[in-house]
């Protein structure tokens, strides 16, 4: 029997009923069946370099703190006191040992030489003459998520139950990698660049994920952004010379959710092109990490991600600009968009200065690129509450019945570059955890690579 979700969003004829980005029954699910048990990116750990740096970060639409400890671990924990549920932190970053609640100035600590876990409780005003010495403070610490770091990003989940994360990210990690790691093709961590922009948008959050798993086809709404040649180099937006000079497709990972456009695996490594003409010091440079790639390399695992997308809410460009992104939900009428933005950590001043420039005015609230993006979203949420469309669905079938698997990558399907199969996917994904069935996928099996 078809299960509703699945009537909601039928991916075998690609039609997607327009409730699901309006109905406050289906998005009180999703918080509790997605949110509550998928792995969720929360931060950087560049963002929280020394002990006790801690940042305060989303998971759905709860606030968690995610903190270093003094022996330099990072935990995940619940912004919410457990006496009358103040935050007990109203700080987007800082450095504390402890987080006492205004309320009634209940005391958290990470500090591992008073208390036995990061998060417990270990003050209580009046705890003798109110609690009589009964109150048993280890038992009513901050709840805490399981948490898992890759390669500098900071993911956790309130299912401890749960998959490890190689496993919840399958083959999709070489596609990650492509963004975290330097552009010489090493697994050296890229750093983060310029801080964290925050804005709210007023559409649903799952049109900002649909928009990064692969959809090609709307290229026509940036025509005015690529004849202004915003690019760092002074031409189109990203001076794309790879993808220029050789096919990029659509992929997704069936029982994963995850997609992208980006390169088929082992591509052939294209001659060097000079990228910045004007900018001697960044062109050298350029051409040194291209050189070091080739070498890096060799015939090991080479793929290029221009966009992608970790079901359900984060997303990342693998090109310039390279960023990390977050649809944090608000509300089935808003999302809160979080963009951070990476640098590999030996690039010379003059190139990181153009860098930074190019990065805000191709992405971020003011960036001509992503006001493109948001005009069409706010849009398509609107018309998703419209009352005379009400009962007729989107169409969602560029590309049905053409697919093919993709060799050397698990569970991975080429669906060509323009294609709606990736989203399709997508939904084929959230309707398994609105089921209550996201761990039975036959794909979440043990990582085949990617991670060291």
């Amino acid at each position: 029997m078809t299960s509703p979700y699945r009537k909601l969003a039928d991916s075998s004829q690609g039609l997607i009923d327009r409730s699901i980005f309006s109905d406050e029954t289906l998005y009180r699910q999703e918080m509790q069946q997605i949110f509550g048990h998928a792995w969720l990116f929360v931060g950087h750990v560049g963002q929280i370099p020394q002990p006790f740096d801690y940042i305060t970060s989303r998971m759905g639409e709860s606030s968690v703190i995610v903190s270093r400890d003094g022996d330099g671990q990072i935990h995940v924990m619940l912004n919410i006191c457990r006496h009358r549920g103040m935050k007990v932190c109203r700080y987007d970053s800082g450095n504390a040992r402890s987080f006492t609640c205004p309320y009634h100035a209940w005391s958290y600590s990470v500090d591992s030489k008073l208390v036995a876990r990061a998060g417990d409780l270990f003050g209580v005003p009046g705890y003798e003459e109110n609690y009589a010495g009964i109150l048993d403070k280890s038992e009513w610490g901050l709840q805490r998520a399981k948490v898992e770091i890759y390669k500098g990003t900071i993911w956790a989940t309130w299912d401890h139950e749960a998959p490890d994360l190689l496993t919840y990210l399958g083959d999709m990690v070489h596609y990650l990698d492509s963004a975290l790691h330097h552009r010489d093709g090493s697994d050296t961590e890229s750093e983060v660049f310029v801080g964290v922009q925050k804005w709210r948008v007023p559409c649903n959050w799952k049109i900002g994920s649909e928009n990064f798993m692969g959809d090609y086809y709307h290229d026509v709404s940036h025509r005015s952004v690529d004849l202004a040649n915003i690019g760092p180099g002074g031409a189109s937006r990203r001076d794309n010379r790879e993808t220029s000079m050789h096919r990029s497709t659509s992929v997704c990972f069936r029982g994963l959710g995850h997609a992208l456009v980006g390169t088929l695996p082992h591509f052939e490594e294209p001659e060097y092109l000079p990228k910045y003409p004007d900018n001697p010091v960044a062109m050298a440079y350029d051409r040194e990490v291209y050189e070091r790639r080739v070498k890096n390399l060799g015939s090991g695992m080479r793929v290029i991600t221009q966009a992608g997308a970790v079901f359900p809410n984060f997303a990342f460009h693998g090109m310039q600009p390279r960023t990390l992104v977050v649809f944090h939900p608000v509300s089935p009428d808003e999302m809160e968009m979080w963009r951070i933005y990476l640098i590999d950590s030996d690039v010379p001043e003059e190139l990181r200065e153009l860098l930074r420039r190019f990065y805000l005015r191709y992405s971020g609230p003011a960036g001509m690129t992503e006001s493109d993006d948001v005009e069409n979203w706010v849009h398509a949420h609107h018309s998703s509450k419209n009352p005379v469309a009400q009962g007729v669905p989107y169409n969602y079938q560029i590309g049905l019945g053409r697919t093919k698997p993709v060799e050397g990558l698990q569970d991975a399907i080429d669906g060509g570059l323009v294609t709606e199969e990736n989203v399709r996917n997508f939904y084929d994904r959230w309707a398994d955890f609105l089921e209550g069935t996201p761990w039975e996928s036959p794909a979440l099996r043990a990582t085949q690579g990617g991670g060291d």
